[in-house]
């Protein structure tokens, strides 16, 4: 049996299309949804579900949380819109295992501070004529592990960031659960 825990802070889109997919595979089961935002609309999307989630603070995050991630030892940790840094005690008990999804064409558009609003706002203003998503590996900086995949859509002039937004979120839907599912099936 392959497991998932899930990493959100926001709205928890992804999280729900991740458990959806995962409902109709046997031998995957999300296991627990984490998010440090007791507010964050994730709570109640996978609740509904039938997933358990735990909000957590700073202080729980990086050994509490860490050592009931070691317990429950996942095949993948996956970060679905989550917006804190991984510590090295996570990169070290789970090397290979930590993916996030972007939603830019990495290099462009990564690193600190660049998330939701932020990258659409800056692939407006600078006129991009493509954008699209990037499912890569958590290493110790932001946005700068290995590239798992990217799947582009072409914008035009008339786009807004969120409209931007808006095609972003279709490609995060249709391809995260199925990069995850051909990553736990090559594992």
């Amino acid at each position: 049996m392959n497991t998932i825990v899930v990493f959100a802070s926001g709205s928890g889109s992804n999280a729900e299309k991740i458990i959806s997919y995962f409902e109709k595979v046997s031998h995957v089961e999300v296991l627990k949804v984490y998010t440090n935002n007791s507010k964050a609309g994730v709570i109640a999307r996978v609740s509904s579900k039938g997933v358990p989630t735990r909000v957590f603070d700073r202080e729980t995050y990086e050994k509490e949380v860490l050592d009931e991630l070691k317990k429950l030892n996942p095949s993948l940790v996956v970060l679905a819109g989550f917006l804190w840094k991984i510590p090295q005690g996570y990169l070290s008990a789970f090397p290979s295992k930590i993916i996030n999804i972007h939603p830019s064409l990495l290099p462009k558009y990564g690193g600190k501070g660049m998330y939701g609003g932020h990258v659409f706002d800056a692939i407006v203003a600078n006129k991009e004529s493509e954008t699209g998503i990037t499912i890569h590996y958590v290493n110790e900086h932001y946005d700068e592990g290995a590239i798992i995949f990217q799947a582009k859509t072409s914008l035009s002039t008339s786009d807004t960031a969120e409209s931007v937004a808006e095609k972003t979120h279709r490609l995060e839907h249709k391809h995260f659960a199925a990069v995850i599912h051909k990553l736990l099936e090559n594992q």
